[in-house]
């Protein structure tokens, strides 16, 4: 897969995180993914085509870094993942998806997007339906990590 087609996707999620959480997280190695189990808690997977290529994208908080997030944007701390969580995780997979997608179209590279689907448990698994590889991006904070997954078809 292109670093053309990665980078947007981690650019958009620092910008995110920053602007709507006042949260800094640090990218780490990126590295190949061989399984469909999450490594985080909740995650946010949406679906991406276009006339070049077709994908997905998904996003994984660990709980932990999930309610860190949930208390600076809404300014309340759930107790664990429920619908509120698994509402922000939706609604950050979004917006980092709508920004990479700006970013893209400004290369020359248009998608569209489906809408996103929020999964949460302990080892629950994320099944990207495009044929490419799995590129897994681990980002680091103080309050855990998160996860970028993308697979684009070759």
């Amino acid at each position: 897969m292109r670093a053309e087609f990665v980078n947007p996707f981690l650019t958009s999620l620092v910008n995110v995180l920053t602007t709507m959480a006042q949260l800094e997280v640090t990218p780490k190695k990126p590295q190949l993914k061989k399984t469909e189990v999450a490594k985080g808690d909740v995650s946010g997977l949406i679906g991406m085509i276009g006339p070049q290529t077709k994908g997905s994208f998904s996003i994984t908080f660990e709980e932990e870094l999930a309610l860190e997030i949930m208390s600076r944007m809404l300014g309340e701390r759930p107790s664990g993942i429920d619908a509120d969580v698994t509402d922000m995780v939706g609604e950050i997979t979004n917006m980092v998806t709508g920004g990479a997608k700006r970013i893209l179209a400004d290369k020359g590279f248009d998608f569209d997007m489906a809408t996103p689907i929020v999964v949460s448990g302990r080892e629950h698994t994320i099944t990207h339906k495009s044929e490419g590889q799995i590129i897994l991006m681990p980002f680091e904070s103080e309050y855990g990590r998160a996860y970028i997954e993308i697979c684009f078809d070759d």
